[in-house]
This record gives structure tokens, sequence and C-alpha cells, in this order.
């Protein structure tokens, strides 16, 4: 268990790194979801990126999720790491002054989505 959860921050990791060098310097990979297990949410949402996937855990969406903010290569920056377990149909709320979205744990534990306010994500897709 401990080794797929390594590999899959591995993968999550190298599927980031592939968002950070695009074609042009100001785009980003986004994938909103719903993803399947192992599979990463990458997202840019009022001046924060997040990357999160989850892996079926007992019925439920056992969810990991790093957030940071979002600025340039030089600026200092911290990221928080939110583990948490959702039963399907559950959603777990990240929320502050720039940011506020919501993850889901899709039916049967099978999928997750996030789930934001429509100007939020249409502000953060024109700010990309």
């Amino acid at each position: 268990m401990v080794q797929l959860l390594r590999s899959t921050i591995v993968a999550c990791a190298a599927l980031f790194m592939a968002g950070v060098t695009p074609a042009a310097a100001d785009e980003y990979v986004t994938n909103f979801g719903p993803v399947g297990p192992n599979e990463p949410i990458i997202a840019a949402l009022g001046g924060k990126r997040v990357i999160a996937f989850f892996m079926p855990e007992r019925g439920s969406c056992a969810v990991h999720t790093f957030m940071w903010k979002d600025a340039g290569a030089d600026a200092p920056y911290t990221t928080s790491r939110v583990r948490l377990s959702l039963r399907p149909g559950q959603m777990a709320r990240f929320d502050d002054a720039h940011m506020a979205m919501d993850l889901l744990c899709g039916a049967d534990a099978s999928t997750l989505a996030i789930v934001a306010p429509p100007e939020l994500l249409t502000q953060s897709a024109a700010n990309d």
C-alpha cells in the first residue's frame, strides 16, 4: 500500500511537471475531473494551484490534496497537504479568501471531481 501511494505521488508529480512546462509559458494543464483512481485533478483556482487524487479504500475515496499559491518561480511558497476519506456522494470543502472548491466522491467511490462556483472556474480559466 505504501509503495502504491509513493508511485502514485511520483506519477502525479510527473504529470504536474508536464503541465508546468507547456508550449506557452503562461498555460497550465487543467483537469477538473471526474477522474478515476490514481488519476490527478490539476487546477488553478483563485490564485492557487491544486493537485488531488484518490484511491478506493473500503468503499470510500481516500483523497490526497496538495495546494499552494500560484506565484513566480522565484517566489517562496509553501504547500499544504490534506488527506481525508469521503464516502460516495460526500463533498469536502476547501475555502479561503481567494478560493472555494469542493471535492466530490462519486458513486461507488469510483470517481473524484472538483465542484466549484461557475464564476470561480470561469475566472480561473481566464487567468491561466
